[in-house]
């Protein structure tokens, strides 16, 4: 929908509160996130329909973001080896940097829009992560009797998982050692002798 820009900068406003909201509180209350975006109760259901359609706008900004920075951004490297571990130093740096990483990761299945989002998100990353696998089992970096698509899928759930209980341990452990630890993860699932480190 076409919004005029004042009306595109209280959507925006409303939308920034519900991340804030949401990362401070692990939840989104329509008419708390109208307070801080210091618009009308009414204003967050013009924009987004409901409660559940704020969330969804929240969690798909949450993974746009992370597609722009990580996901769909071609790394530099000689060898699959090279561009994957800079793409997993990436992905944790990123997402310690995302202030509504540990909730999105933590999941918000109570929400079956976000929950939705989350899962067509999550086919179009092993989708994409199955042509990476191929690309580099073309180019001989990659033993050819994995199937692209499950290795995306078993390595996926696996990283996300590990960062979402690094981001909810206090105090979190370092960056740079979970990333460490998870490229040993991806690289000895690729069956890598030697390229862990």
């Amino acid at each position: 929908m076409q919004w005029s820009a004042r009306g595109e900068a209280a959507r925006d406003r409303i939308l920034a509160a519900a991340a804030e909201e949401l990362a401070e509180t692990g939840d989104i209350e329509v008419a708390s996130v109208a307070r801080r975006a210091g618009v009308s109760a009414g204003l967050p259901y013009r924009y987004f329909g409901t409660r559940s359609g704020l969330v969804s706008a929240v969690v798909s900004a949450f993974y746009d973001r992370l597609d722009d920075a990580v996901t769909n951004r071609e790394f530099d490297g000689e060898t699959w080896y090279d561009r994957e571990r800079a793409r997993v130093m990436a992905w944790v740096g990123h997402l310690y940097d995302e202030p509504l990483a540990p909730v999105v990761l933590s999941g918000l299945g109570a929400d079956a829009d976000a929950a939705g989002i989350e899962m067509r998100r999550l086919h179009a990353a092993i989708e994409r992560g199955a042509r990476n696998i191929a690309r580099g089992q073309r180019d001989g970096d990659l033993p050819y009797d994995r199937d692209p698509e499950l290795f995306v899928a078993a390595v996926l759930g696996g990283v996300r998982t590990a960062v979402a209980v690094a981001l909810a341990r206090t105090p979190r452990p370092d960056r740079a050692r979970v990333a460490a630890e998870l490229w040993a993860f991806v690289a000895g699932a690729a069956d890598a002798p030697g390229r862990t480190s």
